[in-house]
């Protein structure tokens, strides 16, 4: 069963919120984090992504940038532009997307859960990737951005969280660029805290939605400090890590779409030729064309988009990888017919995903930059949580939640 715990929060105060927070370090690049930070000496980015404190083209990696990272936190910290709550605390942060509202629990999740597989995930890690976080959380002794997790409904957080939901919350602000809506609220009664805790207990699982290579420094990094402390209890701050945690039907994932640069040697005639053994064809004309169901895709090349829906038998519903829309065009498009095997590694593809939409998709056909771009349906939470399950693991570039996280609301120090 899922051990969660309230934290003593490290955050801004209210009236310097939006000076401070920012977006994931790994949603931009260098460049983009020195332009959207500024002449904003609060910015998270100084803390998230210190490379831009020197001279660019300097390493995110060089070990001066980590150094900067907990000079700049310190910094932060004696400045007053983070400050930590007196006592330990929940908290409630909520995302408005397009008319929709998500409302997310802010907790300590437990490393050993991590461990030992009550957190579920659903993606493989890489270790450099792992590595660098590590070195982040290891130096500043903090978790400065969360993970985002889901869990299965439950009607008596939904009830307390809309409680808290209905009156003022402590931050309230429209973020730049996205210009989706972000709320936080303070949960400090010890009633409300106890049956947080307690409802949690009772999850056989918690689900990583994004944030797999955080949720594995963090957890790697706090059994680090246990095995290093001789008088570990099982109680420290280290045993836990931030996260962010939804109601799994609250959740958006949005289409995850590939670009490609050629048609393995074939015509546009031969290509759409071998797509009938496997597919059922359609011309849709010069009209944008997004799929409307499971197992529909939509193709795009020479200026014409199409609808392509897999055949029985081409997936078996049994098996949760097999019937993903992910796995039925990487089998049977990309590899079968393009010769692209791997999707990590291989040049000729690319992964349009995200808010970017399926005009983005033909404007990188259009532009001669790509020959021809798939695009799938959505996979869905229950998907990935079925898959999660059963132990296995999702295709890479399956899954794109949006909205994203904002970072810098909340801090989580691995020690008092």
């Amino acid at each position: 069963m899922a051990r969660i715990k309230p934290f003593k929060g490290i955050r801004p105060p209210k009236e310097l919120v939006e000076r401070v927070e920012s977006r994931p370090y790994d949603v931009l690049n260098s460049e983009e984090a020195r332009i959207e930070a500024g002449d904003n000496e609060m910015s998270l980015y100084h803390i998230i992504k210190p490379e831009i404190d020197f001279e660019p083209n300097t390493s995110e990696y060089d070990s001066r940038v980590y150094e900067k990272a907990v000079e700049n936190f310190k910094k932060f910290q004696d400045n007053g532009w983070l400050r930590q709550d007196d006592k330990e605390l929940y908290y409630i942060y909520a995302q408005t997307m397009n008319g929709k509202t998500q409302y997310g629990l802010v907790v300590g999740a437990y490393v050993d859960d991590y461990m030992t597989g009550i957190i579920k995930k659903h993606e493989l890690t890489r270790r450099d990737k792992e590595e660098d976080r590590m070195r982040h959380v290891r130096i500043n002794n903090a978790n400065i951005e969360p993970v985002f997790f889901a869990y299965p409904d439950n009607e008596v957080m939904d009830k307390l969280i809309m409680r808290y939901a209905s009156t003022q919350p402590e931050y309230d602000f429209i973020a730049p660029i996205d210009g989706f809506r972000h709320q936080l609220w303070i949960i400090d009664n010890s009633d409300d805290i106890e049956t947080i805790t307690t409802e949690f207990a009772k999850m056989p699982s918690l689900y990583i939605a994004d944030g797999h290579h955080r949720s594995a420094a963090a957890a790697l990094v706090g059994a680090e400090k246990a095995k290093q402390n001789p008088n570990h209890t099982g109680d420290e701050e280290y045993n836990y890590f931030m996260a962010v945690c939804f109601q799994a039907s609250q959740l958006t994932i949005l289409d995850y779409n590939r670009v490609v640069t050629d048609l393995n040697g074939m015509t546009k005639s031969e290509f759409l030729s071998a797509l009938g053994k496997n597919f059922v064809v359609e011309d849709k004309g010069t009209e944008v064309y997004k799929p409307a169901k499971l197992h529909e895709f939509s193709l795009y090349m020479e200026e014409h988009w199409y609808r392509l829906e897999a055949k029985e038998g081409t997936y078996n519903e049994a098996d949760p990888i097999g019937v993903l829309d992910v796995d039925i065009s990487s089998r049977l498009i990309l590899d079968e017919l393009l010769g692209i095997k791997d999707l990590r590694s291989d040049k000729r593809i690319d992964f349009v995903g995200g808010l970017r939409g399926l005009e983005e998709l033909k404007r990188r056909v259009d532009s001669g930059e790509m020959k021809m771009a798939l695009a799938l349906y959505p996979v869905s939470m229950q998907q990935i949580m079925d898959i999660a399950d059963s132990g296995k693991i999702m295709p890479p570039k399956a899954t794109w939640f949006e909205p994203k996280l904002r970072s810098g609301l909340i801090i989580h120090k691995l020690s008092d």
